[in-house]
């Protein structure tokens, strides 16, 4: 998991560390809040989750410098490392990632 972001290039490393860990983010929710379904424990520990939480809040940040939507961002770049990208249309706002 990346530990600072700083470009946007670090935004897209930790959305595609999120979709490797398996995880469907959404840029508003908390990281304490994601649960395995499997199991129906947290996903993240208490120190994982902070760290997330804070990354998120950074790829705001660098997201709104930037002039990019965070959440269409977010979302190309979990569809295309998913593979979902042959079922779901892309967002049309994004640049080419």
């Amino acid at each position: 998991m990346i530990q600072e972001i700083h470009t946007i290039e670090d935004v897209e490393v930790f959305m595609r560390d999120l979709a490797k860990e398996g995880v469907n983010a959404h840029p508003d929710e908390l990281f304490e809040n994601y649960v395995n379904i499997k199991t129906n424990e947290p996903t993240f520990s208490a120190e994982d989750a902070t760290l997330r939480n804070s990354l998120m809040e950074r790829s705001f940040v660098i997201c709104k410098d930037a002039g990019i939507d965070i959440y269409d961002f977010m979302q190309e770049i979990f569809l295309k490392e998913t593979g979902l990208d042959k079922y779901i249309p892309l967002p049309s706002s994004v640049r080419g990632i």
